[in-house]
């Protein structure tokens, strides 16, 4: 038995495809924007065609734009020969919320992840090796996630990187602010330890 119209259902079908959107989530949204008056829904629906129309992929470091070039890229006080890898392009939001770095990123738009069937091909590290190819680079830091999928991706475009006689870093990580050393696991109180410096 069909307890919606047809519509309302297709509209919460499609909410619940986006990632962390459950069965009863979807069902909230759908009505919400039934509820919209017409022209807040008609603006929704526009944003939404208007970004997947105008945003891109910056040629240059792979992240999102609707510029040709990304304001970091074409921004001449930006160091461009430090350049920062990161997984996703929410990640290049982190980094620039701390405000302290001043050089330019590199997007993988995902990490190698065998179990998800992603491989190195899938992900945009061809282009970071034409990059550093150029021969402008004089370091890469991985700033990937510090998980399983994240430290075999660094690890491994790390090695690729070697014979360019590029200097290859790591963010450094371990025990949080505000946290206790009590509930920290033994790997991060040894890379905390690693990371140490003086003060």
């Amino acid at each position: 038995m069909q307890y919606f119209p047809a519509a309302l259902q297709d509209l919460a079908d499609q909410f619940g495809r986006l990632p962390g959107i459950g069965g009863k989530t979807a069902q909230r949204l759908a009505f919400y924007v039934l509820g919209l008056p017409d022209d807040e829904a008609q603006a929704f629906a526009d944003a939404i065609l208007t970004a997947k129309r105008s945003v891109h992929t910056c040629p240059v470091c792979q992240n999102l734009t609707d510029r040709e070039i990304c304001p970091i890229c074409s921004d001449d006080l930006r160091d461009q020969g430090l350049i920062c890898v990161v997984a996703d392009p929410k990640d290049v939001i982190a980094m620039e919320r701390s405000r302290e770095f001043s050089g330019v990123y590199h997007v993988l738009h995902g990490v190698i992840s065998p179990l998800n069937h992603v491989t190195q091909d899938d992900i945009r590290i061809k282009e970071l090796l034409q990059r550093v190819a150029s021969g402008e680079v004089r370091e890469v830091i991985m700033a990937t996630n510090p998980d399983t999928e994240g430290e075999a991706t660094a690890m491994y475009i790390s090695r690729l990187l070697r014979p360019m006689e590029v200097k290859v870093t790591r963010l450094a990580y371990g025990v949080p602010v505000g946290s206790q050393l009590e509930y920290a696991d033994e790997i991060t109180l040894s890379r905390a330890l690693e990371g140490r410096q003086e003060i």
